[in-house]
């Protein structure tokens, strides 16, 4: 079944990267793995996926020592500052940057390590209070004070749309998220270097890839519902 599911996601990846006239070689897969057992994360590696993505950092640590080395780690929840020493050492990188004391947090625990920390920055397209993410318009102030922290390496943008029962209705967030990507890029900040888009989750990430997406965050589709 999961094997048959991984097919089955891989192939709407690649038909949506076609429609949009990309490689589908550009578009990461990430299996969203909250509350999945470490036996089924070793089935999916199995079959071939490389990249997980953990929503707690407590949840995440025991799967990464159980699971060991040879894939990939990223932190796709909200990070709370005082979890910021252990993120450093536990992901390749994390999707949910937004405000300073955290970016500093980060720099600080990074120089420690010591590692260089990618990172992306998460972004409030809907105004919607019970997601984090910076309002579009503190998105270039923000880039500009984390340019200067020398042990991160902000490698692009992350947002999450509204639930819609019709994807289309999110096309526009993804669209928004890939223009505010160019115009950033447009400034040439220094130290600022974007290149991924983790936009798209199961509900949407087709209509994500056709508007740029470059990681899309899949977790149902591979693993199904889960509590």
């Amino acid at each position: 079944m999961l094997s048959e599911n991984i097919d089955a996601v891989q192939k709407r990846i690649s038909e949506a990267a076609d429609r949009a006239g990309r490689d589908p070689s550009t578009v990461k897969l990430l299996a969203a793995t909250k509350a999945v057992p470490v036996a089924r994360i070793r089935e999916a590696i199995s079959y071939g996926l490389k990249v997980f993505g953990e929503n707690y950092v407590q949840e995440a640590r025991a799967k990464i020592e159980e699971v060991g080395p040879g894939v990939s780690w990223h932190f796709i929840g909200r990070l709370q500052t005082n979890k910021a020493k252990y993120a450093v050492r536990l992901f390749d990188l994390i999707h949910s940057l937004d405000n300073e004391d955290l970016a500093i947090e980060l720099n600080r625990r990074a120089a420690a390590v010591p590692r260089i920390m990618p990172v992306l920055i998460e972004v409030n397209l809907s105004g919607e209070e019970n997601k984090g993410g910076l309002a579009p318009d503190a998105l270039l102030p923000f880039l500009e004070k984390v340019a200067v922290l020398p042990n991160l390496s902000v490698r692009g943008l992350m947002t999450m749309p509204p639930f819609f029962a019709d994807p289309e209705k999110a096309r526009p967030y993804f669209r928004r998220l890939e223009e505010l990507e160019e115009e950033t890029q447009s400034r040439k900040i220094p130290n600022i270097r974007l290149e991924e888009l983790s936009m798209g989750m199961t509900g949407d990430f087709e209509v994500a890839i056709e508007e740029g997406a470059t990681i899309v965050r899949i977790g149902t589709a591979l693993f199904g519902p889960r509590r």
